[in-house]
């Protein structure tokens, strides 16, 4: 499986962690940026991961800082991204059961590493469940769609 992957300063060392972790398991992970623990503007390289989800290039993406949340925020502004911000490994299978997340959040300052990598297994191998949760998205995608033409 192809992951885009991306973080700011304060989750660059947990997106080290998280890249050797899916490279050990046979994944390819293209790593977006930051490269380094210097302070950086990080909505453009969550917003890169984003982009090669919807693009194709990647099944999943995979954002990082120090709560997760402004990167959720900046993957979530792409059309058609599903970024979740996950806690702990119910949010994780929620949010790919229940509304077919496509990128996952996670906060470096929040959460223990091995945490982290059971979170990341988690998401990475839950399914979407389908059934009523379908109607459900495709009211977010109407919403989106409406949104992007304003």
């Amino acid at each position: 499986m192809r992951i885009a992957i991306a973080s700011d300063h304060a989750g660059f060392r947990m997106k080290a962690l998280v890249a050797e972790h899916l490279t050990g398991q046979g994944h390819e992970v293209d790593d977006l940026g930051t490269h380094s623990e210097e302070p950086v503007d990080y909505p453009r390289f969550c917003a890169a991961a984003g982009q090669a989800v919807v693009d194709g290039r990647a099944e999943f993406g995979i954002v990082i800082g120090g709560s997760g949340q402004g990167e959720q925020i900046a993957a979530n502004k792409v059309h058609g991204v599903r970024a979740a911000l996950c806690h702990d490994l119910t949010t994780a299978q929620l949010a790919r059961a229940h509304n077919d997340a496509n990128v996952l959040s996670l906060g470096a300052r929040l959460l223990g590493e091995t945490l982290a990598l059971a979170i990341v297994d988690t998401f990475l191998a839950g399914e979407f469940e389908g059934g009523r949760h379908v109607a459900r998205l495709e009211l977010v995608r109407e919403i989106e769609a409406e949104q992007c033409r304003s």
